[in-house]
């Protein structure tokens, strides 16, 4: 189960960030009992994060948690994985991407330190 999180003003596609994760999965071999749980944030929620949790002062573009817990009988919460959505729009920009593109990086980013 993939739980995307987001606020209304962020111009997400939901169903293609489900579709490259399910997709990674596979490629993974992670077993489909695993969630993972994708949080869009904007830079103030983000740079408080990245303060709190890595005693950095700059804002990153993601940050991603492994909790590979049970959270029901039959499932497993892999992780989660914070994206700063102001900065994706930024990155993009920079590197020539789209916006959609940018955010599937950055999500392959943060599965990859997630199984680490």
């Amino acid at each position: 189960m993939i739980n995307i999180v987001s606020s209304s003003r962020y111009r997400i596609n939901r169903k293609k960030i489900k579709v490259f994760v399910e997709n990674v999965f596979i490629n993974e071999q992670i077993s489909s009992n695993y969630s993972l749980n994708v949080v869009f944030v904007g830079k103030n929620k983000m740079k408080f994060f990245t303060e709190k949790y890595k005693n950095e002062k700059e804002t990153l573009p993601i940050l991603s948690f492994k909790y590979d817990e049970e959270v029901g009988e039959k499932e497993h919460l892999l992780g989660e994985i914070i994206i700063c959505y102001p900065l994706v729009i930024l990155l993009a920009a920079e590197r020539n991407k789209r916006v959609d593109e940018m955010i599937n990086d950055l999500v392959g980013h943060g599965i990859d330190n997630l199984l680490k």
